[in-house]
């Protein structure tokens, strides 16, 4: 298996390349154990200091770029924020900030890159779904509101709608639906109708908070609803998770990681994963030469162009 993730590296380090040049990029975590860091020093070992942080996480990073989906997992100590950071460090100079959607938790924002931030709409329709049994008139209003919104983007999807183009429709379409729940919002504070501190005042609470964000399709073309991308994607490290409990080395971490990269970016590319694996195992050496040619999306024209070359 360390010979074969050998091999593949080539792959796994051009796809985070490419993804660090997508227009839009997705980020999320998930918890993760890696036993070499639960474990304190055995006998005979040099004691070291206790790391700052303790916890172990998957991060789950999927770019949107030419309209196909790129995921790139990365399994340590390291928060969300901290891997997108990693990775846009090899985005191009000429390339303006990407468009970055996460849910609102602060370790999502890489400190250190500009990016135009995204929230995720469904993460807040999600609090107004749990609370709907006690307070179903409000939770109504939101809930509707969001449907609406929704309808719209998916009539965007099915009619093709270039990025523009559907920024057009919500502005003309969800715009008005938008300003009014905000209006609804604003009433429900100002004019003391709900109790701050109960599930239905912290909800709206966190509506309002990051209004700005959460309606950025509002605002920039090609900006997403939601981090469901993301969310989908790192059902595969939880599946994972489930089935192997743990990595006992930071390095067989990292072997997972490469796999249900590749694995994962097939799917979602139209490759068969299986074709794809064997196909770079058995072109090793061009691979490392040209990653790039060497991807889910452009390694059939590779063997095509190879199989055309008459042999010497």
């Amino acid at each position: 298996m360390a010979e074969v993730a050998a091999n593949l590296q080539p792959a796994y380090t051009e796809l985070i390349r490419q993804a660090a040049q997508g227009e839009v990029l997705h980020n999320d975590d998930t918890r993760a154990t890696i036993l070499a860091f639960a474990r304190g020093p055995t006998e005979g070992e040099p004691s070291q200091e206790s790391p700052a942080r303790t916890g172990t996480f998957t991060s789950g990073i999927v770019a949107i770029r030419e309209g196909r989906e790129i995921a790139c997992f990365f399994t340590g100590r390291q928060h969300a924020h901290e891997n997108l950071a990693d990775v846009l460090r090899q985005r191009a100079a000429a390339l303006g900030p990407p468009i970055q959607m996460c849910d609102a938790l602060a370790r999502n924002v890489p400190a250190t890159f500009e990016v135009i931030l995204a929230n995720c709409l469904a993460h807040a329709r999600r609090q107004f779904v749990e609370i709907a049994p006690a307070f179903p008139d409000e939770c109504r209003v939101v809930l509707e509101t969001l449907r609406e919104v929704y309808h719209h983007d998916a009539t965007a999807k099915a009619e093709g709608l270039t990025p523009a183009a559907r920024l057009a429709l919500h502005q003309e379409w969800s715009g008005p639906l938008i300003r009014a729940l905000h209006a609804w919002l604003t009433a429900q504070v100002a004019e003391r109708k709900v109790e701050p501190n109960s599930r239905l005042g912290k909800a709206i609470a966190y509506l309002r908070t990051h209004w700005e964000p959460l309606t950025r399709f509002l605002h920039v073309a090609g900006a997403p609803l939601d981090n469901n991308v993301a969310e989908r994607a790192l059902t595969k490290a939880i599946l994972h998770r489930k089935a192997s409990l743990f990595f006992k080395t930071e390095r067989g971490a990292h072997v997972a990681d490469l796999f249900m990269s590749l694995i994962y970016t097939c799917q979602r590319t139209g490759a068969d994963p299986f074709h794809y694996l064997t196909a770079l195992q058995a072109h090793a050496a061009a691979l490392g030469a040209a990653p790039r040619d060497w991807l889910p999306w452009t390694y059939r024209e590779t063997l095509a162009r190879s199989d055309a070359v008459p042999s010497a």
